[in-house]
């Protein structure tokens, strides 16, 4: 595959992911902080609050997985790399 290719479906990939990511985010903390039934056209402190925190938990828990499967992988390439080695 020719590089600037792959370069841009690697872009356009990690744009998809980040829009999912985002509205996986946006659902869940809303179900989580917002009921159902409006009753200000404004979000309560309360509320805002919730959002916040939510939104901070699940960024820090998508950084975290990040780093966790990017050292899984290097793990993964390394026992492939030694595997190779040692049967070739």
């Amino acid at each position: 595959m020719d590089p600037m290719k792959a370069q841009q479906l690697a872009a356009e990939l990690e744009v998809e992911m980040m829009a999912d990511m985002y509205n996986r985010m946006t659902n869940a903390c809303h179900r989580k902080c917002v009921p159902p039934h409006y009753k200000e056209a404004e979000l309560s402190k309360g509320e805002a609050v919730c959002l916040d925190r939510c939104v901070a938990k699940y960024l820090d828990l998508h950084e975290r997985l990040g780093r966790k499967l990017t050292e899984l992988s290097v793990q993964d390439e390394e026992m492939m790399r030694k595997a190779a080695v040692s049967t070739g």
